[in-house]
């Protein structure tokens, strides 16, 4: 990845909670052990972490409760101040602004969604949406035709007028979804956004998140525990264990090739024909060419109903033209491992 294609950039970030923590960090080379942590009665919510978010992408980030993934998203928005390390958002240093230009970068390139929806009870809709346009100064008018964008973006044109306590749990989560995005974010945060919803709204609003972004191509940190809801979204995945991130990679590959047995177990139940691409599993062109095509973005599950006797191949291909071929061996291996 080139750093023209990084939207942000976190380099060897530490949150340490406790007294004297950046002393600590500084007296230990920036490199404390678990040991030495406890010892010292401080908590590594955020241990040495290095990442990059292409622009356009969506990066998941998950883990489980008080793995860290929160207190992350929160020191890369700088809601949270990090102990030590560098996080540029393009190319500029969060670190090294000021509160003033945090705020400016906070109202007007990022957006940001919560697990609980945190609407205001008496705003209507429109309100509620237009509230951080309000807030940036923007005209009446100009924020009540954008906000009126948004909500229609989100599926909620004809609701404008109603107060939260008049929408249902997956309706009120739109909302915020409109509000955050009412302000044009370049970097879009979303902290376990979806998990107070029932199942069933869960899964409409997982389909619903992935139409607006095939729309607006957003940079987007994401936030979950549920392995199947990262792997339904995710470019990439970064999986954290005790404020470490110990595996970042695209969902094939961490299903494929676990780095840890704490990633092998989010890994466990999952059918690896719905996450892997026929990309992945494809092999290089090698003479002719197979008659029957799929496309590279197709998963081995999509993959396997064009195999037959005749077929023991397919061409793998990107627009119109063949990157590769897909092999029925392959394929039924992978569906035999789940």
């Amino acid at each position: 990845m080139t750093r023209d294609d990084a939207k942000l950039v976190c380099r060897d970030v530490w949150k340490i909670f406790g007294h004297g923590a950046r002393d600590f960090l500084n007296e230990h080379g920036g490199k404390p052990t678990a040991g030495a942590l406890h010892e010292a009665g401080l908590v590594g919510a955020v241990q040495h972490v290095n990442l990059e978010v292409r622009s356009g992408e969506i990066f998941v980030i998950m883990g489980l409760s008080g793995s860290g993934k929160s207190t992350l998203v929160r020191c890369l928005s700088r809601l949270i101040e990090p102990t030590s390390g560098e996080i540029l958002f393009n190319g500029e240093n969060l670190l090294a602004a000021d509160d003033k230009r945090m705020i400016e970068i906070r109202r007007h390139q990022m957006g940001m969604v919560f697990q609980h929806f945190a609407l205001l009870p008496h705003l209507t809709v429109l309100e509620n949406v237009a509230f951080p346009l309000d807030v940036q100064g923007m005209a009446r008018a100009r924020r009540e035709e954008r906000a009126a964008q948004m909500i229609e973006l989100v599926g909620l044109g004809g609701k404008e007028g109603f107060y939260p306590r008049e929408l249902s749990g997956g309706q009120q989560q739109r909302v915020g979804i409109a509000r955050s995005l009412a302000v044009e974010p370049e970097l879009w945060f979303l902290d376990e956004p979806f998990s107070a919803l029932d199942p069933l709204i869960r899964r409409e609003m997982q389909d619903e998140f992935a139409r607006l972004q095939s729309v607006l191509k957003k940079t987007i940190i994401f936030i979950t525990h549920d392995f199947d809801e990262a792997i339904r979204l995710a470019d990439r995945i970064a999986i954290m264990k005790d404020g470490a991130i110990v595996q970042a990679a695209t969902p094939e590959e961490i299903v494929l090739n676990p780095a840890t047995d704490y990633v092998a177990e989010f890994t466990r139940s999952v059918s690896k024909s719905k996450v892997v691409k026929a990309r992945a599993l494809m092999k290089p062109l090698n003479g002719s060419v197979p008659p029957k095509t799929i496309p590279a973005t197709s998963t081995i599950a999509d993959a396997a109903p064009h195999f037959s006797d005749e077929a023991t191949s397919l061409a793998v291909v990107e627009g119109d033209e063949p990157i590769g071929v897909l092999e029925r061996a392959d394929v039924i291996n992978v569906m035999m491992q789940g």
